[in-house]
């Protein structure tokens, strides 16, 4: 089958498509025929060899999210049957590899159904995002009426934390840009703060002692603790360990605990299904293009997540 990785880790020009063979499903799995897998930040990461690869073999094979058609299933899988359409999240660098591949072989509670009414491409932007913005929700501990703060809200992960925040009931104040204000706006938050310098001092302006919890998305840490109340929840999505200011509890979010996560990709369906989570793709591009969707996404600005499809 075809991939998209990297045999010596680099830039975006180092992606390639490669022949490798063909998985198939074993006992407990399923094998997905994936026509779409979105492209995210985590993606350069693991392009770049900034993970941990030492269990793997190149081709180094990116990518978290994927969707499209199960075509094989396992000896011991129930409820599932060949052609049934679904998303998933993957794990590069493991025992099943990454979701740039045209064949995904998936555990059980890997995956879940495309929510009624969505397209591939949409659905591929679910899994990964989603189960990140629905762990910062559960470790935060927060209830209604509580308050959060999001910075980089016009982004994927950003919009998805304001949307199930606001399910839940908290009270959030989001971020963006001037020409991101429209589009955060539309997320729902209660309050918009400009984002950059002066967040803290922005966010105190409408909670005097800071807020309960803060999901940071833009990755802009020690910029932006003053935000949190002492005490508070300050959640950190690339492994920072915190401050230790004013006893914040800082909590480093890792979303490949989630991987058979079921539950929550099946919370995540419906959220979706009930237009509380609107996933957003910022363009779609043939697979060989990755190196394309690389460059652009880490030149910053884009709103949304690229697609690609073989």
């Amino acid at each position: 089958m075809k991939v998209v990785g990297v045999k010596t880790f680099g830039g975006p020009e180092a992606l390639a498509v490669h022949e490798v063979p063909e998985p198939h499903a074993g006992s407990g799995t399923v094998r997905i025929r994936v026509q779409a897998f979105a492209v995210n930040p985590t993606d350069t990461g693991v392009r770049a060899g900034q993970r941990d690869s030492s269990e793997a073999s190149p081709p180094y094979v990116p990518g978290m999210d994927a969707a499209g058609v199960i075509d094989e299933v396992g000896d011991g899988v129930e409820g599932w049957q060949v052609g049934d359409q679904v998303m998933a999240m993957a794990l590069p660098l493991s025992e099943h590899g990454g979701a740039y591949v045209e064949h995904l072989v998936a555990p059980v509670g890997s995956f879940t159904r495309i929510p009624a009414g969505l397209s591939i491409e949409e659905a591929a932007t679910v899994p990964m995002n989603g189960l990140t913005a629905l762990q910062i929700l559960a470790r935060s501990g927060l209830s209604t009426g509580d308050t959060l703060a999001v910075t980089g809200a016009a982004g994927l992960l950003g919009n998805y934390v304001v949307q199930l925040a606001k399910q839940r009931g908290i009270t959030v104040i989001a971020d963006a840009a001037p020409k991101d204000e429209d589009l955060v706006r539309s997320l729902g938050p209660d309050h918009l703060v400009r984002r950059g310098d002066g967040f803290a001092a922005a966010v105190r302006g409408i909670v005097s002692d800071g807020v309960d919890a803060l999901a940071d998305a833009a990755v802009q840490r020690d910029e932006v603790v003053d935000a949190v109340r002492d005490g508070g929840f300050f959640a950190d999505v690339r492994g920072w360990e915190g401050n230790g200011a004013r006893d914040i509890r800082f909590e480093r979010i890792m979303v490949f605990s989630e991987y058979t996560s079921f539950d929550l990709l099946e919370e995540l369906r419906q959220a979706v299904e009930d237009g509380v989570l609107v996933p957003r793709v910022a363009e779609v591009l043939p697979a060989e293009r990755a190196s394309e969707a690389h460059e652009r996404l880490e030149a910053g600005g884009t709103r949304g997540r690229f697609v690609l499809t073989w």
